[in-house]
């Protein structure tokens, strides 16, 4: 049984939940301390559901409909579908499971976030297809990343407000720039199979060129919630953590040592995610 859920969780890589859910957490925190909502544990656990079960139905089904890719890249055979560990049937059948779980969640939420649901469903579902006709893909998936914290403070107040917004416009930046680094990896792969991806189209130099300039916008829209609310010292030391480690990683990836990429994406996006909401959180109760 342990082994069972282990291979579901490794299925949809549960611990990069922690990519966007920060950002969903400072949203949230937000709605409390700087918009006078009383603090709702019912509340808090549902926004998280919401979170979890979005993310596993988007990553199910990417690795359910990416399979008879994957089983043919090098780099991805030993995942779950191709090696046989998941049946394809089973995995789609996961992926029913939390969409529908996601919707019922948000329908005890509030109104507007059930009326949105589908919406995020399609896009973050949608986002597997992309790939297939598009360079556009990295864009749509900042577009689902940047649903989390918009969609926490929705959820929290039946409203939007500057901060989240801004909030949503910086992981939309940040993960648009480094899922362009992940498929650095995959430029010839994504070629030969007539995939589409910016490094694909652009090649690695001008792609990584592409990356930067994203994050640069993620670094400046960063900045910009500083203006919508008086922020004390550990916001901005938030900032400056979260744009160091996107300026960091960068200089870990070259052509020259491609195998980077990997620990790159996921240690350094985690860690400057987590470090920003730490610090902003503690900004905002402190």
């Amino acid at each position: 049984m342990l082994t069972s859920v282990a291979r579901y969780f490794s299925l949809v890589r549960f611990a990069h939940t922690l990519f966007a859910l920060p950002f969903a957490l400072i949203s949230f925190v937000f709605a409390v301390k700087a918009c006078g909502v009383s603090w709702d544990w019912g509340m808090f656990v549902k926004v998280l559901l919401c979170m979890v079960f979005a993310r596993n139905a988007a990553m199910g089904f990417n690795r359910y409909a990416d399979r008879r890719f994957d089983v043919r890249n090098p780099r991805t055979q030993n995942r779950e579908i191709p090696s046989g560990e998941i049946h394809p049937t089973r995995a789609l059948a996961f992926v029913v499971a939390n969409a529908l779980a996601f919707s019922v969640t948000a329908w005890f939420l509030n109104p507007l976030v059930f009326a949105l649901s589908p919406v995020a469903l399609f896009v973050l579902l949608g986002y597997s297809y992309v790939k297939r006709f598009s360079a556009s893909c990295h864009f749509v998936l900042g577009v689902a990343m940047g649903m989390a914290p918009a969609g926490a403070f929705m959820a929290a107040t039946g409203t939007l407000h500057p901060v989240p917004f801004l909030l949503a416009v910086t992981v939309f930046f940040w993960g648009s720039g480094f899922d362009i680094l992940y498929a650095l990896q995959d430029i010839a792969f994504d070629r030969q199979q007539g995939l589409h991806s910016v490094p694909a189209l652009l090649g690695w130099s001008r792609a990584r060129g592409v990356s930067i300039f994203l994050h640069v916008f993620a670094a400046l829209s960063v900045c910009s919630i500083g203006f919508w609310h008086s922020w004390g010292i550990w916001f901005w030391f938030g900032v400056l953590s979260f744009t160091a480690l996107l300026g960091y990683q960068h200089t870990r990836i070259t052509s020259e040592h491609p195998e980077r990429i990997d620990a790159a994406f996921f240690r350094f996006n985690g860690l400057a995610s987590v470090a920003f909401a730490l610090l902003v959180v503690a900004d905002l109760m402190w």
